[in-house]
């Protein structure tokens, strides 16, 4: 069992989406319900904040040098410290609806999810933007989490997170999410599954919602590790440092009664432990010069 730092007490409601920006060196995530982005450098020890309103579910790295941020229902540039007012695409989606989670492919695609912010309709599906097309690739659920995709790009990995499923696609014949396989699911005593990552050989890591813990999956669906978190909502990881053996895990303070928080006062902290598999280096999402 690996050692597991505490290395940000900033108490985030919602922490989520963690990212390593190779380009900088420096880990980027979100805490969704305070609308708000983080930004840790782990060589000088800075640390920053961002306010950016309403609910950001992702960031993510672009090839014009900065960033883009998923919030409500659009995808917005960021250069780091402002975003632009004018959407790079707007998803038509409920109302009642906001982005949660994303992955930049290999080839600088960016898949992304919704979910319904109430939490009770089946309405939050996964999207692909490809250089400036936008479309609906599947996986309808109540929440979308992850995505994440293989090495080679064949694989997406979707979270169906009330469902306490992580689903399969091969989407080596097409960009849609259909006809998936069932990779792994949650017991409901063990929490649900959150967002997902993948490493060098194409093993998935999943941080459990309620369940204390971070778990490694091989490619065959078998569970061959997991890694004990001092609190419970435990949502996302990501894989940074010069060698990628740095897991950095988001977590979330929100939904926990006041007895629980008293029991876990390093709830939505930034947590960190080495790893033997290094992660892959994160996709930067190519803007194809369209908004």
């Amino acid at each position: 069992m690996p050692m597991v730092e505490y290395i940000w007490p900033l108490g985030a409601a919602l922490g989520e989406g963690p990212l390593w920006d190779a380009r900088s060196a420096t880990l980027w995530f979100t805490d969704i319900k305070k609308g708000r982005v983080h930004r840790l450098d782990p060589a000088s020890g800075q640390r920053d904040t961002f306010e950016l309103g309403g609910q950001p579910g992702f960031i993510v790295p672009s090839d014009d040098g900065g960033f883009v941020v998923g919030r409500g229902h659009e995808l917005l540039r960021f250069d780091g410290t402002a975003l632009d007012a004018e959407p790079l695409a707007t998803v038509e989606m409920a109302a009642g609806n906001r982005l949660n989670d994303a992955v930049v492919d290999s080839a600088g695609r960016l898949w992304f999810g919704s979910m319904d912010d109430g939490e009770t309709s089946p309405s939050g599906a996964v999207y692909l933007f490809d250089r400036g097309r936008l479309a609906r690739a599947g996986g309808e659920c109540v929440i979308t989490n992850g995505p994440t995709v293989t090495g080679d790009g064949r694989y997406v990995y979707h979270v169906d997170t009330l469902g306490r499923t992580i689903w399969r696609f091969d989407i080596s014949a097409g960009d849609e999410l259909r006809d998936g396989s069932v990779f792994a699911r949650i017991d409901p005593a063990d929490g649900t599954p959150d967002g997902v990552t993948i490493d060098a050989e194409d093993h998935v890591w999943v941080g459990l919602w309620g369940g204390w813990q971070a778990r490694r999956y091989a490619p065959d669906g078998s569970l061959v590790q997991t890694v004990e978190l001092p609190c419970a909502n435990v949502t996302k990881l990501a894989f940074g440092g010069a060698d990628l053996k740095t897991a950095y895990v988001t977590t979330a303070r929100i939904g926990l009664t006041p007895a629980e928080l008293e029991a876990q006062p390093e709830a939505g902290g930034l947590f960190a432990f080495s790893v033997d598999v290094p992660g892959v280096p994160s996709g930067i999402l190519a803007l194809g010069g369209g908004r």
